[in-house]
């Protein structure tokens, strides 16, 4: 994105692990990467300065919090020139590009960096770093449980949630340091590092999606491939073998590459074959793991993510016996394909995590029906007709919901009986009640974010599960 070649001489490349010692440290953006950033700054001794335009009450705590370890906070307003003044910019990954004070940066030729590029000047360990448009939270929450099952020591975190790991900012501040830290990292994060260089770098798969704020397919995709920015013939890639984009992605980055396929690529280091996931080791001989239905995790996809998984996990030296117990033990992570319950004779499956249309059409794909589809949500201007052409025959029907509701209607046509809802999303929910027969599946998997009607999709998820418990 832009932000990556304007003002590109401002930011200087940092020695790892170099205490900051009195540098200046501005923070733009007050969310939880903002304050793990803004902690690590203080611990290693750097003079701290935050602010964000925003000013309710968890930006308050967290701004209370900083100022009590010393951090000078400012809610509601910028200072723009103790901000360019800072030997260091740290920008959060929600705050626009279009934001004045980036702006304000822009015109004096400074450049600024991502959280988890702050964060990695402070990692003492090996890394893993796991990106791509879909899977990215269950491959990193299922490569550390095969690590510690393994008995490894593991930091996870990153862009996985707050549910699930802290930003990685605040692994960098773990006495003594893990084994090994599995970081996830969004595009827009990717999209200010200048030295993050992980040991092994995942990529799940590649989609369009954040069109609301990239201008272009191929403006996501240069972000995401700077995860290969700082490759060494000692980096250890890990791509799906069955996407050419992926391959693509990574160009003609140095380091050894592995390969996953769930739909039988030749040469694949892990692999699905007549149903069985298979290693194949250093040595060339063939390893199976397990059966496919032996997996606690719905769906081709989540193959696909165990797959990519048990490489890492096998590069960073887990035996296959344990890369097998770990793969049954995992428990399925919330709002991703997650049995939600059984109510009116229905199966209710909430996979609210599905933002995109990638993520529906993977959902779709896994589940063969009959079921009745909810869709819907805050428009990301992404092409619908993807959708469309998963519809199979054992989707009984569409229900279409929130801000996107009329366009996504307009995609799906006559490829399976729909219906408008105007009105709440628990109107919607009844309505896709109607629409199904005993024994249907109950799919919530909108291809939309969920900002129109709710604060995040784990709160959209919540709210469906509620419902499936007959929760008021």
């Amino acid at each position: 994105m832009e932000a990556n070649q304007e003002g590109a001489g401002g930011e200087r490349r940092v020695r790892k692990g170099k205490p900051l010692e009195g540098d200046s440290v501005s923070i733009i953006g007050l969310g939880a990467s903002g304050a793990a950033a803004a902690r690590l700054a203080l611990a290693k001794g750097g003079e701290v300065y935050v602010s964000d335009w925003k000013a309710g009450p968890a930006v308050a705590a967290r701004a209370a919090e900083l100022r009590a370890l010393g951090a000078r906070v400012d809610l509601g307003s910028h200072d723009l020139e103790r901000v360019a003044r800072a030997g260091t910019v740290v920008v959060s990954p929600g705050i626009s590009l279009d934001a004045p004070v980036l702006q304000n940066l822009r015109t004096r030729g400074r450049r600024w960096v991502s959280e988890p590029e702050f964060a990695f000047r402070f990692l003492h360990g090996p890394l893993i770093a796991v990106t791509g448009t879909n899977g990215k939270t269950t491959t990193a929450a299922l490569t550390a449980h095969l690590l510690r099952e393994s008995g490894a020591d593991v930091g996870l975190g990153g862009n996985i949630g707050a549910a699930f790991g802290p930003p990685a900012s605040d692994l960098a501040l773990l006495e003594p340091a893990p084994d090994w830290f599995v970081v996830e990292v969004s595009s827009f994060q990717l999209a200010d590092v200048v030295s993050f260089a992980p040991t092994i770098g995942m990529v799940t798969n590649l989609a369009p999606d954040h069109l609301d704020r990239y201008p272009s397919v191929e403006a996501y995709y240069a972000d995401k491939a700077r995860l290969f920015e700082n490759a060494t013939p000692s980096s250890s890639w890990v791509l799906n073998g069955d996407e050419p984009d992926v391959e693509a992605l990574a160009g003609d980055a140095p380091g050894r590459r592995f390969r996953f396929s769930a739909d039988g690529a030749a040469g694949a280091h892990a692999f699905l074959r007549e149903g069985t996931l298979g290693l194949a080791l250093e040595d060339g001989e063939e390893v199976a793991l397990l059966r496919e239905g032996k997996l606690p995790l719905l769906g081709r996809h989540n193959v696909a993510n165990a797959l990519a998984a048990a490489l890492a996990a096998r590069l960073a030296g887990v035996s296959p016996g344990l890369l097998i117990r770990g793969l049954t033990t995992f428990h399925p992570l919330p709002h991703r394909l997650e049995p939600a319950g059984e109510a009116g004779g229905l199966r209710w499956v909430n996979d609210s995590k599905a933002t995109n249309v990638a993520a529906t059409v993977g959902a779709l794909r896994s589940l063969e029906g009959p079921l009745v589809l909810l869709l819907g949500g805050k428009d990301k201007g992404e092409d619908f007709e993807p959708l469309r052409r998963a519809v199979h025959p054992g989707v009984r029907g569409v229900v279409f919901f929130g801000a996107a509701r009329e366009r996504l209607a307009g995609s799906i046509g006559d490829a399976a009986p729909g219906r408008v809802v105007d009105g709440s999303f628990e109107e919607a929910v009844a309505a896709a009640v109607d629409m199904a027969e005993p024994g249907d599946v109950l799919l919530l998997s909108p291809a939309c974010s969920s900002f129109d009607q709710f604060e995040s999709y784990e709160a959209r998820g919540r709210r469906f599960t509620a419902l499936a418990r007959g929760e008021a």
